[in-house]
C-alpha cells in the first residue's frame, strides 16, 4: 500500500502518516484494526483495508482538490 500511494504523490498532494497499531500507546487503534491491517484512513473515514483501492484514493483525492498544477 505504501508504495502505490508514494507514486500517487505524483499526482496528487496529500502528508502520509504511518502508525504502528502495535506499539501506538493508543489501545483503541489495536482494537478497532487488528487484523485489517493495513488501512487507510483520512481523519475519520476509511478509504481502503488490506490493499490499495488505487481508483477510490485517486477519486476521494481529486474532489479534495489535491491534483497537482499541470496534471
Amino acid at each position: 500500500m505504501i508504495e502505490g500511494l508514494r507514486t500517487l504523490r505524483g499526482r496528487y498532494e496529500f502528508d502520509l502518516e504511518q502508525v504502528d497499531i502495535d506499539t501506538d500507546p493508543d489501545p483503541a487503534l489495536y482494537a478497532r484494526y487488528d487484523a485489517d491491517v493495513p488501512v487507510l484512513v483520512h481523519g475519520e473515514r476509511e478509504l481502503c483495508r488490506h490493499r490499495l483501492d488505487t481508483p477510490r484514493v485517486e477519486a476521494y483525492l481529486a474532489s479534495s482538490g489535491r491534483m497537482l498544477q499541470n496534471q
